[in-house]
């Protein structure tokens, strides 16, 4: 169950009223008259089912309250109520399976800002990746894969192409084509000085066949790509933790941009292109899937929408 709020002017109040009390997904309605300062209006909190979250909302917006009022949500972990149980009941599929489109586009915009934090992730992993690669160590790698924070930009750039919303892909673009560039400079920087002092040795990359995955590139690399991209956003729109998928995306990106750089100062330049290319492909194999995935769960959310009776009667 979600806790919707919603401030109201006036003038809307009764119509939102009639929107909740007419959803079988709707439970606990209670309107607070004229208790919103800032806005001036009216206060509804329901509690609803997650499947008919979409449906609610949007119907709200419909009456303009995202611009002269507010909608917010919040997940309840906990809901002890024969209400709360026929609402859930009533409502179509399972919790799990249901899209919050407003949720997720908001989970994705704010996860794929440019921002510093999530540069200073971007460049650690990339640092990470890179010890890897020289040092032959397939831990320090996964390490890499642990705080790679791509997962966030490619989810909006799947979620903004699908949505058609251009702000969503344009601030996806920016985090990733300028977040992995500066990771990738800086990664170089440290990884020159560390092979001018001796404390990683470059010279014996070409033996370091443990990690050759990562710049291999092939059909095995594309389907791991599109396995990522789809786990990815099943984990994102079925609200469950992305923290573990988040590592299986890194898998793809984040140790390639390593074996680049090391690759670089190596002055093994066919294995920097390869990885440069295992990048790329990956990049677009996720953003692909997830793309798909979303468009699917989209499509059969509205289909369970058209054969479901919205009215209690």
């Amino acid at each position: 169950m979600l806790h919707l709020r919603a401030v109201c002017p006036p003038d809307r109040t009764e119509e939102a009223i009639r929107i909740l009390r007419a959803h079988a997904g709707t439970a606990h309605l209670v309107v607070h008259r004229g208790v919103a300062v800032a806005p001036e209006g009216d206060l509804i909190e329901a509690d609803i089912a997650r499947e008919a979250t979409d449906d609610i909302v949007e119907s709200l917006c419909g009456l303009d309250l995202d611009h002269t009022g507010g909608i917010t949500l919040e997940a309840l972990d906990t809901a002890v109520s024969d209400a709360a149980d026929k609402a859930e009941e009533a409502a179509p599929g399972e919790a799990a399976d249901a899209v919050v489109w407003q949720e997720l586009v908001g989970r994705t915009g704010e996860e794929s800002r440019l921002t510093w934090t999530f540069q200073a992730f971007l460049t650690i992993a990339c640092l990470l990746a890179a010890v890897g690669v020289v040092t032959n160590s397939a831990v320090t790698i996964v390490g890499a894969m642990v705080v790679g924070p791509e997962f966030g930009p490619l989810a909006a750039i799947a979620v903004g192409l699908v949505l058609r919303r251009k702000d969503l892909v344009k601030q996806g673009a920016v985090a990733l084509l300028g977040g992995f560039p500066i990771a990738m400079v800086i990664t170089l920087g440290v990884v020159l000085v560390g092979n001018a002092t001796g404390v990683l040795e470059v010279s014996k990359l070409a033996d370091n066949h443990e990690v050759d995955f990562v710049y291999q590139v092939g059909i095995a690399s594309l389907i791991v790509a599109l396995l990522a991209g789809a786990a990815g956003m099943l984990s994102m729109t079925s609200a469950k933790s992305a923290a573990l998928v988040g590592v299986f995306i890194s898998v793809t990106t984040v140790p390639a941009a390593g074996y680049a750089v090391v690759a670089a100062v190596a002055g093994q330049w066919e294995r920097c292109l390869y990885s440069a290319g295992q990048l790329l492909v990956n990049l677009i194999g996720i953003v692909a899937a997830a793309a798909i995935v979303l468009t699917l769960r989209r499509r059969g959310q509205r289909s369970r929408v058209m054969e479901r009776p919205l009215s209690r009667g």
